[in-house]
């Protein structure tokens, strides 16, 4: 595996918030800001990869999902030259799976039956390279294929580069031909649980990659083609995938998921504002916000007992701000920095409140410790604090 950029620091059990006032001022946020920079760009690779977690041994690999939103947060404080890096990592790791791809497509289109083994991997190591660890991974996922090349139209939105929009054109082709043979098939939800449902939230990332693949490549037949399937993609969530109102996190189900703000930011499958997505935020905001204003993934998850997760917190203040409240987007952003360690990393979750406080132990008896510092939760910090305080240089 290549090296990192710098190397990590021990990882440390959360033991308390980053300071002890209940409300942080200014310049303990902008401390914060400027640490989350530090450990994102202490992760990645010189590759351009980024790892999830640098301590947590199944994390030492580069999802698409999750460093597609470090991207985009370096995009946004000021840090294009290290997005773009970690854009042609991904052409450069695409162009490697091409074939694979097509062989998918053509057995897809004769009519055989796919294993998992033959769609693409949703983790890969940091130089590129299909994932091999000790475990057999949860591996036919299809939102981080999505969210790449929405984060990749919102990186050349910002900092407009001809040349890299047209070095990316052929992996952003195949995904668009990936995402729009196989996006009405069961796959993971963005947590890898649920194989054998279909999730509006991994729609509505499908839904924005394919819809920017067009913006991209307006002359691509490919990418015309999937400008269709994006509608197709709406049509299909607004027929199935609601109840009473709500998105639901799986069609069939009546329960939701934090992760379907997506569905409003950042993939924009539904307007921000819309009938759906407030009735959608009106239920995660009641179901899924603990007491002390963390977010759960879903009710029944037990995942290291089921905690509350800064990343989704972040998202949740995203999604406020999107929307015009903007002082429960600044609570959010509080109550992430009242989570950081000592040292200022954030971890995956935090254990106050837990759903399931009896799972807690199996999981660190299985894997270790929660995994810290998380760097999608860094990101999704920093992007909250763009939001609010304004992009560039902390």
């Amino acid at each position: 595996m290549t090296d990192l950029l710098i190397s990590p620091q021990d990882q440390e059990r959360p033991t308390g918030p980053f300071l002890v006032p209940d409300r942080l001022g200014r310049a303990a946020l902008r401390a914060l800001a400027a640490h989350s920079l530090e450990v994102i760009q202490a992760g990645q690779a010189q590759s351009g990869a980024l790892i999830a977690c640098p301590t947590f041994s199944v994390y030492r690999y580069s999802w698409l999902r999750d460093g597609s939103f470090c991207a985009h947060a370096l995009d946004r404080i000021g840090q294009p030259g290290r997005s773009a890096a970690f854009f042609r990592w991904i052409g450069r790791t695409l162009a490697q799976q091409e074939a694979k791809v097509q062989k998918a497509l053509d057995r897809y289109q004769a009519g055989e039956q796919l294993a998992a083994a033959d769609f693409l991997n949703t983790r890969y190591t940091l130089d590129g390279k299909e994932e091999t660890g000790d475990i057999e991974w949860w591996n036919f996922q299809l939102d981080g294929y999505g969210t790449w090349v929405w984060a990749l139209g919102e990186h050349l939105r910002r900092s407009p580069d001809e040349k890299l929009r047209e070095e990316l054109r052929p992996a952003v082709e195949l995904t668009a031909r990936y995402l729009s043979a196989f996006w009405q098939l069961p796959n993971y939800d963005c947590w890898e649980e649920n194989l054998n449902d279909v999730h509006p939230a991994t729609l509505a990332a499908i839904y924005g990659g394919l819809v920017a693949a067009f913006k991209l490549y307006p002359d691509s037949p490919v990418c015309q083609a999937a400008k269709k399937e994006a509608s197709a993609i709406r049509r299909l969530v607004k027929a199935r995938g609601l109840n009473q109102g709500s998105l639901v996190k799986s069609f069939g189900r009546e329960d939701v998921d934090a992760s379907l703000l997506g569905a409003g930011v950042p993939y924009g499958l539904l307007p921000v504002r819309g009938k759906i997505m407030k009735t959608t935020l009106d239920r995660i905001a009641s179901e899924l916000v603990a007491p002390d204003g963390g977010v759960y993934r879903y009710l029944k998850d037990v995942y290291y007992g089921g905690g509350e997760w800064l990343l989704l917190t972040g998202w949740l203040g995203w999604y406020y701000a999107g929307s015009g409240q903007r002082g429960k987007a600044h609570e959010c952003l509080q109550w992430i920095a009242r989570q950081a360690l000592p040292n200022g990393d954030m971890p995956e979750q935090v254990a106050h409140h837990l759903l399931a406080p009896e799972h807690r132990q199996p999981w660190e008896e299985r894997w270790g410790l929660s995994a810290s510092p998380l760097l999608w939760s860094h990101a999704m910090y920093l992007i909250l604090y763009t939001t609010l305080y304004g992009e560039g240089h902390i």
